[in-house]
């Protein structure tokens, strides 16, 4: 069968999705990924056929007080500002993102397909429409389907119970703002007649609800001792969706000279957030791991941490995938993305969360609950002392460091592309 897959956003947001190209793929079908232009790098080494689209709002991130906005999660009177500039000036260019993505379904790469698989917050499934198939929406984030058992992460405020279902009611309006564009293209690019719940991604034209994919771990969510999870049938909690290490990929020698030199490091990688001061968090960092007598590799990532006056125990690396490179890690300290928190949790070994902004509280309150990880430490409360012990508990509690390598088999034994794989071929 032939797949086309439609996402956007940053680095952590496309690569599950290359993930799941390259399991179809494998797996003999044809898969073509359609996300934004700077993302080619990411899928070349593995030859995934790529279709670039509009780099659409991830050009916003220049703008110092909109990242600024972004990474205090639009705290405050300003933030809210910000939150209402960032969705005025994110419209036109999601609407080029769409126009692009409509070609390629239409009249380039993604002709033939049988199946439309989708992030969420891509109206994909009036692209799928025009094509005659299904449209899959494929989450990261438990935060589409309503559930009984948890409130929505991307909510940061407590509720009763009663009102968890009732909680996701946000997301559904978020997507209804760009309901104008999609409205647009249905009617300009596409040939589409208005319909009742043309804008729902959780049902198909006919009303019956589509398929949904979860990549990532049912272990990890919260649930009902008595009932487990209350998602219906027809979604699909397959386990995190990893991208192995490029074909060939060998660490460089100074990597290898530096893990053969001494005990096991720590990793520390907060990937692009850095939140509002980089410099702060780069001194914060620093003085931690002198504080905690460990060796660390240290990933600066793309306009994350800026650190200075290194001592001799840190190896500074620019990237390295993450199956090869955290397993070799004594603990792991990151931001609590959905594709890292995974990543951490099959190489079975102990972490220290420090969450910034939208689902990253939830995975790091998970990790904490599962007793793979040291509680939250929150990047807006971080100080050298309170990281420092943190990745001592963190890099010798024997009891954590247990529960993370069980936990991690159980991670690893999902293979969650191969589940969703034979899912999609069950669709078309």
């Amino acid at each position: 069968m032939k797949v086309l897959i439609l996402t956007h956003g940053t680095r952590g947001d496309v690569q599950p999705y290359a993930a799941l190209a390259l399991a179809l793929k494998r797996a003999g079908h044809e898969a073509v990924l359609a996300a934004p232009a700077a993302m080619a790098g990411l899928v070349e080494p593995h030859g995934i056929a790529f279709a670039p689209v509009h780099d659409g709002p991830n050009t916003l991130i220049d703008d110092p007080d909109i990242r600024q906005a972004i990474e205090s999660n639009y705290r405050g009177l300003r933030g809210k500002q910000v939150a209402l500039q960032v969705m005025r000036r994110s419209k036109p260019l999601m609407a080029k993102v769409f126009a692009d993505m409509a070609d390629v379904a239409v009249d380039g790469a993604g002709q033939g397909a049988d199946l439309v698989v989708h992030a969420p917050g891509i109206s994909a499934q009036h692209l799928a429409e025009r094509l005659g198939v299904p449209a899959v929406p494929a989450a990261l984030q438990p935060v589409w389907v309503p559930t009984a058992a948890f409130r929505n992460p991307m909510l940061p405020l407590p509720l009763p119970k009663a009102l968890n279902r009732a909680s996701y009611l946000p997301i559904k309006l978020m997507l209804r703002s760009f309901g104008g564009i999609a409205d647009d293209l249905r009617k300009h690019w596409l040939d589409l007649p208005r319909r009742r719940g043309r804008h729902d991604i959780l049902r198909r034209p006919d009303g019956r609800p589509a398929t949904v994919l979860h990549g990532f771990s049912r272990h990890l969510l919260p649930h009902d001792p008595a009932g487990g999870l209350d998602y219906p049938a027809w979604v699909h909690t397959t386990g995190f969706w990893f991208l192995p290490a490029p074909p060939g990929w060998t660490p460089s020698a100074d990597l290898a000279a530096f893990l053969d030199a001494g005990p096991a490091p720590v990793y520390i990688g907060f990937g692009s957030m850095a939140g509002t001061n980089p410099e702060r968090l780069g001194r914060i960092v620093t003085e931690a791991i002198r504080s905690a007598g460990v060796r660390a590799v240290l990933a600066s990532g793309w306009g994350g941490i800026q650190a200075t006056d290194l001592p001799g125990t840190v190896h500074l690396l620019n990237e390295a995938p993450h199956d090869w490179l955290l397993p070799r890690m004594a603990a792991i300290v990151h931001h609590g993305g959905s594709g890292t928190t995974g990543a951490a949790l099959a190489a079975g070994r102990p972490q220290v969360i420090c969450p910034f902004v939208a689902d990253q509280p939830f995975w790091a309150g998970r990790a904490y609950a599962a007793g793979v990880a040291v509680p939250p430490q929150p990047q807006r409360r971080l100080t050298p002392d309170t990281l420092a012990a943190a990745i001592r508990l963190a890099a010798t509690d024997a009891r954590m460091a247990a529960a993370a390598a069980e936990f991690g088999q159980r991670v690893r034994a999902e293979a969650g592309t191969g589940g969703a794989v034979t899912i999609l071929e069950s669709l078309a």
